[in-house]
């Protein structure tokens, strides 16, 4: 699980981060909303914990912003903001889930990864997603592209849904080895880019405009 920490205040930024990091995760942190802005921009997380009152851009506008970026994009706000025009100013900026300060460490924990397997492309998603003229039935599983049915495996199926999911931004390699593939990545394959083959066929072939991109250094993105 990939998590973006974004807090201002150094040393609770430093407890939240050791804390993840022992539960075997992986976090970001960012110190200001500018800077929050940009990761969360720009790689694939499974949940962004923002506090609302950051330099620059306050959690409120932060996660306004990623969620017209990234609707499915899961963000919990961590504040000490406790009031109920507050909570309401928080959900209605599009947050998934409020907890305030202070709070215990282990419910947090809890609620990251409650927020994780309601977000996660595993675990039964039932919205349809959409991108361009593509769409994806994840109750289904299945996907038309200009209304012709494309016929994936099971592989290919994932793959797109990782993607599909994370629409807009770049994903790695090893994203998609965690992520799809749910091994450690070896330098020494090539299996990602036969699949990004594969999908990129069925998908793009004979329809405009191109979804599928490879950035080159840094992975893919599915993008008009």
């Amino acid at each position: 699980m990939k998590i973006l920490l974004v807090e201002d205040e150094v040393s609770l930024a430093s407890f939240v981060k050791k804390g993840i990091e022992s539960e075997g995760y992986e976090i970001d942190v960012a110190y200001d909303g500018l800077v929050g802005q940009r990761l969360a921009d720009n790689k694939p997380y499974d949940v962004i914990i923002l506090d609302v009152n950051l330099p620059y851009i306050n959690g409120f506008e932060l996660c306004r912003h990623i969620k017209q970026q990234l609707p499915r994009q899961v963000v919990l706000l961590l504040t000490a903001l406790d009031s109920l025009p507050d909570k309401e100013s928080g959900f209605g900026a599009g947050a998934d889930d409020y907890v305030v300060k202070p709070f215990e460490f282990r419910e947090l924990l809890l609620r990251i990864r409650a927020l994780a397997r309601r977000s996660s492309p595993f675990f039964g998603s039932k919205d349809i997603l959409r991108l361009a003229d593509l769409e994806m039935d994840t109750q289904s599983r299945t996907v038309f592209r200009a209304g012709s049915r494309i016929d994936l495996t099971t592989r290919e199926y994932a793959l797109l849904e990782y993607l599909m999911i994370n629409q807009g931004r770049i994903v790695s390699r090893v994203d998609i080895a965690e992520k799809v593939w749910d091994l450690h990545f070896d330098t020494n394959t090539n299996v990602i880019e036969v699949y990004i083959n594969y999908l990129r066929k069925k998908i793009d072939k004979g329809f405009e405009p191109k979804l599928l991109h490879t950035v080159i250094g840094m992975g893919y993105v599915l993008r008009t």
